[in-house]
């Protein structure tokens, strides 16, 4: 992830021996004892990975817990974190640099036509039936998506359905514009909610990566 976020963001990927890492007991507590093997080693090496991403930037090893179903992270600090199957990475950043930052991996594979329609809207299935061969364009908006939700959720305090931000996406340029649906920017007017979220995204053989940071206005 490190080469789609800017300098200003710290960032960690687990190793092997961060998906047993150690938990602290704040985070514990919210993984709970009843927790499936799969979900414990996501869990566990998010966290690890956070608090390497926090002390990055000088940070001492404070908890992040979770709550609807997004990180708790410490005062004066944004972040991030991504899992799936057997990639996982963080990225952490001081309030005082960026406003809100959202990072999503997902494996590279061809989507079926009913889990695309579900994520693209009908113009981002159009889109990308006009793309290059040889690259699932579908997977790519998806993981914008989750990117885009992940900047939104801690400024709005509310997640998006999919067809609530339309992606664009520059192949040669490996950027992707998300617009804000009107509605969903009405309802959260007060919070002054971002209108567009622009990051950069990357596909190798079987892995998709996407990133965006939200500067201070």
């Amino acid at each position: 992830m490190r080469d789609l976020l800017p300098p200003t963001v710290a960032v960690a990927v687990a190793g092997p021996a961060d998906w047993t890492g150690t938990l602290l007991p704040a985070e514990q507590a919210c993984l709970g004892e009843r927790a499936v093997e799969s979900r414990r080693r996501d869990f566990t090496a998010g966290r690890v990975c956070a608090r390497r991403a926090m002390g990055a930037l000088g940070l001492p090893p404070t908890p992040v817990p979770a709550a609807d179903r997004a990180p708790v992270w410490p005062a004066g600090v944004v972040g991030t974190i991504t899992h799936t199957r057997g990639y996982c990475a963080a990225a952490a950043a001081r309030t005082t640099e960026i406003r809100s930052v959202g990072m999503d991996a997902e494996r590279h594979k061809v989507l079926e036509a009913g889990v695309r329609r579900l994520i693209c809207l009908p113009e981002e299935e159009e889109w990308c039936a006009r793309l290059p061969a040889g690259v699932s364009w579908p997977a790519v908006i998806f993981s914008a998506k989750e990117t885009v939700y992940k900047v939104w959720h801690p400024i709005v305090g509310s997640w998006l359905d999919f067809h609530d931000a339309r992606v664009e996406l520059d192949p040669e340029a490996g950027t992707f514009t998300a617009s804000i649906a009107p509605a969903r920017l009405d309802a959260a007017a007060d919070l002054d909610p971002p209108r567009t979220i622009v990051g950069r995204f990357a596909v190798e053989t079987d892995l998709v990566r996407t990133a965006a940071v939200l500067g201070l206005r």
